[in-house]
């Protein structure tokens, strides 16, 4: 359902920034668009964005530095495109689930879709999350609205299941949120005790559920 995944995120970046990437070849483009965004992901974990220079990145990919200008201007534009992705992926979330009738079941749909997106594109949350601070003034701000109009969204399903439940909406939206971002965000805690996504949706799904039906 999600117009971005694994595969199709590489036609999209190059399709969404045509006018800054200078190579035409759109084999060649999705190919080292691919090398490139990897091997930054790999670099931040490594030294960390901040650190890494785009000579790195040239020795990581194996692209000359004339190459990579082909794909990127700076290490600034780079971070603004990982973002772009994180954004256009959480704002989509809600509209995927517009179909389903009932609010408990739309946001459970959109809980789950929100931690399979964060698998499916977990370096590209990770890097936002982590890194956001390195974006400029304007990006870090769409990326906060980002997430607070997914947290609005989830708000607004809360305070339409019937009856309402006690508490503030907001503020048990934002906790929705935090349990996906955790999968995210600490994927070495859950590998290590074997723990796959998809039970990792349902146990945050079932915590969820008690908690807005005992306070219903």
């Amino acid at each position: 359902m999600s117009p971005l995944n694994g595969e199709t995120i590489w036609a999209y970046i190059v399709d969404h920034n045509a006018e800054r990437i200078g190579v035409k070849r759109r084999k060649s483009a999705l190919d080292n668009l691919e090398r490139v965004f990897c091997a930054t992901f790999k670099l931040a974990n490594e030294v960390g964005f901040r650190a890494m220079s785009l000579r790195d990145l040239c020795r990581e990919t194996g692209l000359s530095m004339g190459g990579l200008y082909g794909y990127i201007d700076s290490k600034d534009q780079l971070a603004e495109m990982i973002e772009d992705v994180v954004r256009h992926t959480t704002e989509e979330l809600p509209r995927m689930f517009e179909q389903v009738a009932v609010p408990a079941q739309r946001l459970e749909s959109v809980v789950r879709a929100s931690i399979y997106l964060s698998e499916i594109l977990q370096p590209w949350f990770y890097f936002v999350y982590m890194d956001s601070r390195v974006l400029d003034f304007e990006q870090r701000n769409m990326a906060k609205n980002s997430e607070m109009s997914l947290q609005t969204a989830l708000a607004s399903l809360i305070e339409a299941l019937d009856p309402v439940p006690e508490g503030d909406s907001t503020l048990l939206a934002a906790h929705c949120l935090a349990l996906s971002e955790d999968w995210y965000v600490k994927r070495w805690k859950y590998r290590a005790a074997k723990v796959r996504v998809d039970d990792f949706a349902d146990s945050a799904l079932g915590l969820i559920r008690s908690h807005l039906n005992a306070a219903r």
